[in-house]
């Protein structure tokens, strides 16, 4: 049976489904939903997706638990929960393809969370560079979930076993952790985890600058510089024509300042080769237009993030759907998390019956 946005009901031939996925490596990775979702999200991480949803056992989640450390408003989490699911199956992720769920919905998770809590040290959880990052300047207020930020990220990745995580370079410390809570734990009660490393298709970490050229796109941090999924046409000009430029190449073969690397960046992402090559040409002849450059990047970007906003839009609209994705791709991440939590119940002693 297929719903008005064309995705099929899910578990039509299901047992059929799991044991043909069952030979294929498993690939775990979420998003947390604390703001829209933008470039830096899509070429880092869903852009990826939709490939190995063709090749990987796949488990894509949305990152709940995770905003807790930081998201305090309920009505707007629960808001940005179900936008960010329209966003994944905008962008094309198929459910029948993909294990879609939202973290909250898989409980076992939590409990592995707590397990791994018990091997993970407070002095290395203390050295992680996204914790000295956020609590930078802070004194109080720094909750426990915070500092576990990097062993929740563990579980998630843990609690199906997988071999392959698709992330950012900012992410390749909270990896490093999982590789070595995983290890901790085999050596210390018997072989049960796989050490997960970082995926990428193009063999790098990919980081999506911003447009201000200060680190890369954000969901919180200056809005002016970072394109997001449901961005209006009108906006993404505004944007693109704002980035930051200078006055250009003096002589043939100069070298290109941050900025300009940057734009290059974003077009050599959403262009064709032949545009790319063109400004490049452009560039080294000393006869490139920025204004130019701009209106071709904002019209390629507009030509890739339009069609993702509109369905996000309509998908948004139609909660009864949502929730069935949800509630289903829950059912079926439950079934190797069950498996993988009484497992590690086992082998630490604390399974009684």
């Amino acid at each position: 049976m297929e719903s008005r946005t064309g995705y099929k009901q899910l578990f039509s031939g299901g047992c059929i489904i799991l044991r043909r996925m069952q030979t294929r490596e498993i690939v775990v990775s979420g998003i947390r939903p604390t703001g829209f979702l933008h470039l830096g999200n899509y070429f880092g991480a869903i852009r990826q997706y939709l490939h190995m949803q063709e090749s990987y056992d796949c488990y894509f989640f949305v990152a709940d638990y995770h905003a807790l450390t930081t998201h305090q408003n309920p009505a707007l989490l629960r808001t940005q929960v179900y936008r960010v699911l329209a966003e994944y199956l905008a962008c094309g992720l198929d459910p029948e393809k993909a294990t879609i769920y939202v973290q909250s919905d898989m409980p076992e998770k939590a409990e592995l969370y707590l397990l791994l809590n018990m091997l993970a040290y407070k002095g290395e959880l203390e050295k992680v560079p996204t914790f000295k990052e956020k609590i930078r300047g802070k004194h109080e207020g720094i909750n426990a979930g915070l500092l576990t930020y990097p062993v929740l990220m563990t579980a998630d990745i843990l609690i199906h076993r997988a071999t392959k995580v698709p992330v950012g370079k900012d992410q390749e410390p909270h990896l490093e952790m999982a590789r070595n809570l995983a290890s901790r734990f085999n050596q210390k009660f018997g072989f049960l985890f796989p050490e997960p490393v970082a995926f990428s298709e193009s063999g790098e970490l990919l980081k999506v600058p911003s447009l201000d050229g200060k680190g890369k796109m954000s969901k919180s941090e200056n809005e002016m510089a970072t394109i997001y999924l449901a961005d209006s046409d009108e906006l993404i000009r505004k944007k693109i024509a704002r980035a930051k430029t200078d006055a250009g190449p003096q002589a043939p073969h100069s070298p290109k300042s941050p900025e300009i690397e940057n734009l290059f960046l974003l077009l050599k992402l959403v262009s064709s080769p032949e545009t790319v090559a063109h400004f490049e040409q452009a560039y080294e002849n000393c006869t490139i237009r920025y204004g130019e450059l701009k209106q071709q990047l904002a019209d390629d970007m507009i030509r890739l993030v339009a069609p993702i906003r509109r369905l996000a839009a309509d998908l948004q609209k139609d909660i009864a759907y949502l929730k069935k994705i949800r509630k289903t791709g829950a059912e079926k991440a439950r079934v190797s998390a069950k498996a993988t939590l009484q497992r590690a119940r086992e082998l630490m002693g604390i399974a009684y019956d």
